[in-house]
C-alpha cells in the first residue's frame, strides 16, 4: 500500500495541500465499509488539526500532533489489512 508511504510523507512535510492529497489517496478505500470510512474521516480531521497546530503554535506541539495523525493512519491500515 504505497499510498500510506505517501501520506506519511505528507505528514512529515506538513504542507498546505496535504489534506486534499490525503483525501484523494484514501477515497479509494471509503466504500469498503462504514468503519473504514469513519477511520478515514477521523484521520483527515486529525491531519487538519495537525496542520493547524503547525501553522498556529509553538514547535513543541508539532510532534504530539504528528504522532496522533500517524496513529489514526495506522488504524486505517490495520482495518484494510485485517
Amino acid at each position: 500500500m504505497d499510498c500510506f508511504k505517501t501520506i506519511e510523507g505528507l505528514i512529515d512535510a506538513a504542507s498546505a495541500d496535504a489534506i486534499d492529497k490525503a483525501r484523494v489517496l484514501l477515497d479509494q478505500f471509503k466504500g469498503k465499509s462504514e468503519t473504514i470510512a469513519q477511520a478515514i474521516d477521523d484521520f483527515l480531521l486529525d491531519l487538519m488539526t495537525f496542520l493547524f497546530v503547525v501553522e498556529a503554535s509553538h514547535e513543541r506541539f508539532h510532534n504530539p500532533a504528528r504522532r496522533l495523525a500517524r496513529i489514526r493512519m495506522s488504524r486505517i491500515r490495520l482495518l484494510l489489512t485485517g
